[in-house]
């Protein structure tokens, strides 16, 4: 299994090695290699086993540094960085050459953000690439919000997980472009909508399901557990499966008819912000259980209990 340690320079060492590391953010834990060396790029795909058509995220430490790698920066992107960064937001924009193909899946864009993360910020400085980091699991499977997490799904094929204790966001960030001058949510994620409109004006959103995406975590299927999910009304789907093996994922309530081990509450208090925290906890606590099938439902359509809607609409979506 993989070390897990606090030590900055550790992951320093590897990174320059082009070895990955596994590091924290404030949404979840990501895959990181350097974002300039395609070799570690290649392996970022490899430990994944993630399709080489689903393009990266890089990170940074500034705004400033973004122009080591980016062609341009558009003036809402400006003001959307100047306000959320460090968070979590990811931006499309232009890229430069030194940015590989395969990073950005041929694409000429590349997806930039500044993780709001002490540990991670401090590592960024001290290097002189960008992360490539996409979320440290296998492909498609359950996001990870804390060191143990990574361990179990990678730590067989990664030397050094970067302990940063539990993500404080809990779900991936928020993507956007700016293509034809026009503010576009491509995904949903721990940056509001309406955060973001506070600061630029009414944006468009568009969040197509692509078996080619034009950013991360745009494929129909993705942050699935291993046991089928089904969501609707709790009450009448545990009637309707009462000869299985259930268990339940809710927002704020538990239900008579199922163990309570066999369940998991996202927030008491109903509270979003909680309950996105605490989202992939949920799925994999319930998914270890030896089930047959979990039953949740969907949030409020509103701030972020948005993204865990979409979080839980891919992870329904049956794998072939």
């Amino acid at each position: 299994m993989a070390s897990i340690e606090k030590d900055i320079r550790t992951a320093i060492d590897l990174l320059t090695q082009s070895e990955l590391v596994a590091i924290p953010t404030e949404t979840v834990y990501g895959l990181a290699g350097n974002a300039f060396d395609a070799h570690a790029v290649a392996k970022i795909f490899e430990v994944k086993d993630r399709p080489t058509f689903d393009p990266l995220i890089v990170h940074t430490s500034s705004m400033d540094r973004l122009m080591d790698f980016v062609g341009e920066i558009p003036p809402n992107a400006q003001k959307l960085g100047r306000h959320f960064w460090p968070g979590p937001l990811t931006m499309i924009m232009k890229k430069m050459p030194v940015i590989p193909d395969l990073v950005s899946a041929g694409l000429p864009t590349v997806a930039v953000r500044v993780p709001n993360h002490p540990l991670t910020l401090q590592l960024l400085k001290n290097i002189d690439f960008p992360l490539a980091a996409p979320s440290a699991n296998p492909f498609g499977y359950i996001s990870p919000t804390t060191a143990d997490h990574v361990n179990e799904q990678l730590g067989a094929k990664i030397k050094y997980i970067l302990d940063g204790g539990s993500c404080r966001v809990g779900i991936e960030s928020t993507i956007v472009s700016f293509e034809n001058d026009e503010t576009t949510v491509l995904r949903l994620g721990g940056c509001k909508i309406e955060d973001i409109e506070s600061v630029i004006g009414k944006v468009k959103i568009n969040l197509h399901n692509s078996s080619n995406p034009a950013a991360p975590g745009m494929l129909e299927s993705h942050y699935a557990p291993e046991v089928p999910l089904v969501i609707g009304n709790i009450d009448n789907l545990v009637k309707e499966n009462s000869d299985k093996k259930v268990g339940i994922l809710s927002f704020y309530k538990e239900f008579r008819n199922v163990k309570p081990e066999h369940q998991f509450v996202l927030s008491g208090e109903a509270d979003l912000e909680v309950a996105a925290t605490r989202l992939f906890t949920g799925l994999r606590y319930l998914d270890a259980l030896n089930l047959q099938l979990i039953i949740t439902e969907y949030l409020p359509d509103e701030g972020l209990g948005r993204a865990i809607n979409d979080r839980l609409t891919r992870a329904e979506i049956k794998r072939s």
